[in-house]
């Protein structure tokens, strides 16, 4: 049974015989004849009686009421198929950091535009987090902080970010708008962002050279860290530029040697050898287009 038998007998129930319906068709009677003859004995049964009028036996009957959800069912396969080979169909799953969060909306509605049936999973965590989904292969790519040295990860850097430090407006420390050191920050407690967050690492190493150690609450979601600062006693957060704040926050001007983070594109560098095998598809190719466009500052 194919698609053309199927339109066949549909068509010979809308025209009433065998040669109108050979007409509308532009077939040879004898061409519709042997298509219903093929579509009974693929069906084990007879659809018309024989005779001048198309003439629905009563099992005829029961799979005409049927044809029409059969041919669009059909139809709908089909094009499923194609768009598959076009890779219109199907799901990419991104890794993405907090901090771009708000920028990603606006770059799957480009992306979207041009692929409408691919499927985008956006999995937000931090590096080291989206590092191990990377290895699992439970993320095609991600966009975070580079991890130095660290096989298998291949990273192509986009823009840099920076540590910020905030506290309230009524923080002691707001009302001096000098730079301040980061041993005086030591005195008070610090929101910072989780234990494998690449901005905790980076400020743990800020302080390696001081010997006062601030005492520390850690908060995973970096946007959560203002409202910490507003509740907590002369509490200081630790979060990045981009991280919006609120209107009673400030950012401090710290003096540190470097605040500046790399943040870009990671890929399993064991995986990129399947590449020639569509492991990495044309869609995909563009999603990483859009997120470069989007993300270089």
């Amino acid at each position: 049974m194919d698609l053309k038998e199927l339109i066949t007998f549909q068509t010979i129930l809308r025209e009433g015989t065998f040669s109108k319906a050979a007409e509308s068709l532009h077939y040879a009677q004898s061409t519709i004849t042997n298509q219903i003859k093929r579509l009974e004995k693929e069906l084990g049964i007879v659809l018309f009686h024989r005779g001048w009028e198309a003439e629905l036996t009563p099992a005829g009957k029961i799979f005409a009421e049927e044809v029409d959800d059969l041919i669009n069912h059909w139809k709908f396969v089909v094009e499923q198929a194609k768009a598959i080979q076009k890779e219109e169909v199907g799901t990419i799953n991104i890794g993405i950091i907090e901090s771009i969060t708000n920028i990603v909306p606006h770059i799957l509605a480009l992306f979207s535009k041009e692929k409408p049936n691919i499927a985008c999973n956006f999995i937000v965590g931090n590096t080291n987090s989206l590092a191990t989904a990377l290895e699992k292969n439970e993320v095609d790519f991600a966009i975070c902080a580079e991890i130095p040295g660290q096989f298998p990860y291949m990273f192509e850097p986009l823009y840099e970010e920076q540590l910020a430090f905030i506290v309230s407006k009524e923080h002691l420390l707001a009302k001096n708008s000098r730079k301040h050191s980061l041993k005086e920050l030591c005195d008070y407690p610090i929101v910072t962002g989780g234990k494998n967050c690449i901005y905790q690492l980076k400020l743990e190493k800020e302080l390696l050279s001081i010997s006062n150690k601030p005492f520390c609450y850690t908060v995973s979601q970096l946007s959560a860290i203002p409202t910490f600062v507003t509740l907590i006693d002369r509490a200081i957060g630790v979060i990045v530029s981009s991280i919006p704040i609120p209107d009673n926050c400030i950012k401090l001007d710290v003096e540190i040697s470097n605040s500046d983070i790399t943040i870009g594109i990671m890929r399993n560098m064991r995986n990129m050898r399947n590449m020639r095998n569509d492991t990495i598809t044309s869609a995909k190719q563009l999603l990483l287009k859009y997120l470069r466009n989007g993300l270089k500052k």
